[in-house]
């Protein structure tokens, strides 16, 4: 690895990465992931991480492991015979990507592509077919399954009746009285692929046969008896075309691998990429990271960057930028204060994004594409060179210098240290001026207040600082930018007791340039200090405005939502009221079709005149239920105790009367109910389950007991309707049954005559569809035969 790049400890975040890599071949791609060497590569590797990333939201991460194909694939197309372990290799590559892209179909959205990784989806390859003729045929990398072949089924079902037949052949030796005594042992054995019985040495010429082998102790010798030598190179024989045939079967799989080489290698190409991306994923959730914008102009602007390899609990997020207004950050800052970690989280960031890696930041950082980053940090001291830590930081920007131009980010750690104050602050200086002629980015971290002078008087040159709590002696690990940093030896020095006579006499020991400097940044951080209490200040009351905005615009929509129920509570009103009309509509017309039959009666008149008083009474209820501010007199907080369902018995709130239930409730809260001979939608809100019927009256309620001895009083057991046209023998049927059913009579008559069998076949079917008819049938001889219906009532 480049010596840059493992100075910022790149290798260890590969290490992180490979640890999240499915196979072992994309473990090593991980580890050899170096920047992009254009930064239109390095925003196509990030632009394949991000999407992924978004698709890997949706359908949670595909899990990708795969052998080392490589050679086998090679071996195939050049025509060799691949072995059963990576002939299961194949059909496991075939089905991850099958897999894939189903996965890629799942997780891809409606009417979505993925443009980015579309091209490595495409590559997957899938041959089903061949797939499952592998994964059967191939039981593992030692076996072949007897199905592989039909030649095979048949040879090992012949060596195993071989087997069957050789062992009853020997059962019967070793269970023969005579050759009990002559036997070691009662078993059956095999020696070199054949059957055979162990034998007493002294009675080797009993048993007539070839001897096999002996015991160690020369006391037993393994004879093949004369009776399954037969049977025996039957097997062998059959065993040897197992093998043939075995060899076919693995020579024509390999064929057909080879035949597909091209596509099997490039899916295997895609499957290795695209775990690799995966495990970029994996990892850029792990380190809770996001995407950053990477550019080729402009600067770097990391907003609450952290560390990788710094414990989440442990690290304090920076913010820091670096182009722009300024080419070169010079930070200062007491040791252990982050100085060198913020140079390494600069330097590891920007080459992560190079990577094609997601980075540990807040949403909208930039980062800027650098074609070679350079690092010097830490101590380079070499025994084995005989170098000091200043030669050894010399040698190595002695490199850095003759590699730098303008696509470099150039970081240097502790520049000019170990050496001469005077000298190394002149040198580091030089460095820092040189790096800015050429036109590199430059960071670098120091304690020289001449460094600290030259970034104040340096255009495209600025000062940073690592935050230090002098009254706990502790730094905070902020990073100031625009400000130059305090050593804070006397003020620390002080805190931990040094008297302060000796820390005067050191003040007097100090130029009046330096007293002068320091006391410009002490002003400097003063003033910084006020702003920051000013920003936060803004900060506070910025948040407050956007929370009264917030309540505001809640207000609104609340009031929004309220016109929205009222609007709603109008149109159900205005549909129930509608409702309404046409229910009594109905109902008027049927009484006025009634009262047309009764013209030539004596109460006629009467008649005309209780309709036209219930009309008059309708008008003015109907004018009272629209008006929108009147009182309902109804109970609001009655709620059903179930919901409906057809047949139950229910009272309309509206209308005063009972009905029954045809269809439940739809999607808006509308009942359809059956309300005598009329059919009626009604809100289920302006409806009563009548779990025990009761009948209410304009006076009070009375008992359902009281109402059906009124009515069987009045009701008869039979109607007449001969004479009458259909739709008036119709409602007077109905409004029969009701009362008939109210009054509990059990079983009516319809007389309907005989005429042309019209009106029968009517009242027949609405008996049929009537829910309170249990059964009806013909009348026969002396109850009106043809010419009536028999009812019976539930």
């Amino acid at each position: 690895m480049n010596k840059h790049h493992k100075t910022l400890e790149l290798n260890k975040v590969l290490a992180l990465l490979a640890e999240h890599a499915g196979s072992a071949r994309t473990r090593d791609l991980a580890q050899e992931l170096r920047p992009a060497d254009t930064l239109e590569q390095a925003q196509a590797l990030l632009a394949l991480t991000v999407e992924a990333h978004r698709l890997c939201g949706r359908q949670g991460t595909p899990s990708i492991v795969l052998p080392d194909l490589a050679d086998a694939l090679k071996r195939a197309a050049l025509g060799a015979v691949l072995s059963l372990r990576e002939l299961l290799d194949v059909a496991r590559l075939l089905s991850t990507g099958r897999g894939l892209a189903s996965w890629k179909k799942r997780s891809g959205g409606e009417g979505e592509a993925s443009q980015t990784l579309d091209p490595l989806f495409e590559l997957l390859y899938a041959d089903k077919a061949l797939e499952e003729e592998l994964v059967g045929a191939i039981l593992s990398e030692e076996e072949v399954a007897d199905r592989a072949s039909g030649e095979l089924y048949d040879i090992r079902r012949k060596i195993r009746q071989a087997h069957s037949k050789a062992r009853e052949i020997l059962d019967k030796i070793i269970r023969s009285t005579t050759h009990q005594k002559h036997l070691q042992e009662q078993l059956v054995t095999m020696r070199g692929g054949r059957f055979v019985v162990p034998v007493r040495a002294e009675f080797r010429g009993e048993i007539k046969g070839l001897t096999h082998d002996t015991s160690t102790s020369g006391a037993t010798v393994f004879v093949e008896p004369m009776s399954v030598v037969e049977q025996n190179n039957a097997i062998r024989e059959l065993e040897a075309a197992e093998r043939r045939e075995i060899a076919r079967i693995i020579a024509e799989f390999s064929a057909r691998v080879g035949e597909a080489t091209g596509p099997l290698e490039g899916s295997y190409q895609a499957q290795l990429e695209l775990d690799l991306i995966f495990a970029k994923t994996r990892l850029a959730d792990k380190m809770r990271a996001s995407e950053p914008i990477l550019t080729g102009e402009g600067g770097t602007n990391l907003k609450k960057a952290r560390h990788p390899l710094i414990a989440p609990e442990k690290i304090v997020p920076i913010d820091i930028w670096l182009g722009g207004e300024f080419d070169t950050l010079v930070i200062t800052g007491p040791n252990t204060g982050g100085k060198t970690v913020a140079l390494k989280t600069l330097g590891l960031l920007t080459l992560m994004a190079g990577c094609g890696l997601l980075l540990p930041v807040a949403e909208e950082s930039t980062v800027r594409y650098y074609g070679s980053v350079l690092a010097d940090i830490g101590d380079e001291q070499s025994i084995e060179q005989s170098l000091s830590t200043f030669s050894g930081h010399m040698t190595n920007i002695v490199s850095i210098l003759g590699q730098a131009d303008r696509g470099s980010l150039v970081l240097m750690d502790e520049l000019g240290a170990g050496t001469d104050p005077v000298e190394g602050a002149a040198l580091a200086v030089a460095i820092i001026d040189y790096l800015c002629g050429v036109g590199a980015s430059v960071a670098a971290t120091t304690h020289y207040a001449e460094i600290k002078m030259y970034a104040l008087q340096t255009p495209g040159v600025e000062n940073a600082s690592c935050e230090f709590d002098v009254n706990t002696l502790r730094p905070t690990y902020r990073l100031l930018i625009g400000t130059p940093g305090r050593s804070n030896a006397f003020a620390i020095s002080g805190r931990l007791g040094l008297p302060e006579s000796i820390i005067e006499a050191a003040r007097q020991g100090v130029s009046r340039e330096n007293t002068r400097f320091e006391e410009l940044v002490q002003s400097l951080e003063s003033t910084r200090n006020a702003l920051e209490t000013e920003r936060e200040q803004a900060e506070q009351l910025r948040r407050q405005a956007d929370n009264a905005h917030h309540q505001a615009k809640k207000a609104l929509e609340e009031t929004e939502k309220q016109k929205e129920t009222a609007l709603r509570g109008a149109r159900e009103q205005a549909r129930s009221l509608v409702e309404q009309v046409r229910f009594e509509s109905n109902r008027l017309l049927q009484e006025l079709e009634a009262l047309k039959k009764q013209k030539d009666k004596a109460d006629f008149s009467a008649s005309v005149a209780d309709i036209r008083t219930t009309f008059k009474s309708y008008l003015g209820d109907l004018e009272a239920s629209a008006d929108p501010v009147r009182e309902k007199t109804r109970d609001d907080s009655y709620r059903l105790p179930r919901p409906l369902k057809s047949g139950d018995v229910v009272t309309l709130v509206e209308f005063g009367s009972q009905g029954t239930v045809v269809a439940p409730a739809d999607n808006t809260g509308y009942v359809q109910v059956q309300a005598g001979a009329l059919k009626t939608k009604v809100h289920q809100d302006n409806l009563r389950l009548n779990e025990k019927p009761k009948a209410t009256l304009s006076g009070g309620a009375v008992s359902t007991k009281q109402v059906v001895s009124s009515a069987k009083g009045q009701a008869s057991s039979s109607v007449s309707l001969r004479g009458m046209r259909f739709e008036e023998a119709m409602i007077e049927l109905d409004r029969y049954l009701d009362a008939s059913v109210l009054a509990g009579l059990g079983s009516v008559t319809i007389i309907h005559g005989k005429g042309t069998g019209t009106l029968r076949d009517a009242v027949r079917g609405r008996l049929r569809a009537h829910k309170s008819v249990r059964s009806f049938r013909q009348g026969v001889y002396g109850e009106g035969e043809a010419g009536v219906t028999i009812a019976e009532l539930k």
